[in-house]
């Protein structure tokens, strides 16, 4: 289930996770060749993806809120 980027946080280990509408927190690393995804290193490049949905396998599976 698609569900649309409402933030972003870093976790204890200073990886990103983007804040799902959904209550969901999701990583979203850069971390190529597996993971390309050098928008996350800026302030600019998740402000631009605000709003970007991505698949949420928690919504899928009938887990509890990540955060409020």
């Amino acid at each position: 289930m698609k569900q649309p980027i409402v933030g972003f946080h870093k976790d204890e280990e200073g990886h990103w996770v983007a804040q799902l509408s959904c209550g969901h927190g999701q990583h979203v690393r850069h971390n190529p060749p597996w993971r390309n995804r050098p928008w996350v290193l800026t302030p600019a490049g998740r402000e631009r993806h605000i709003g970007a949905k991505l698949e949420c396998k928690k919504c899928e599976e009938g887990s509890p809120r990540d955060w409020e």
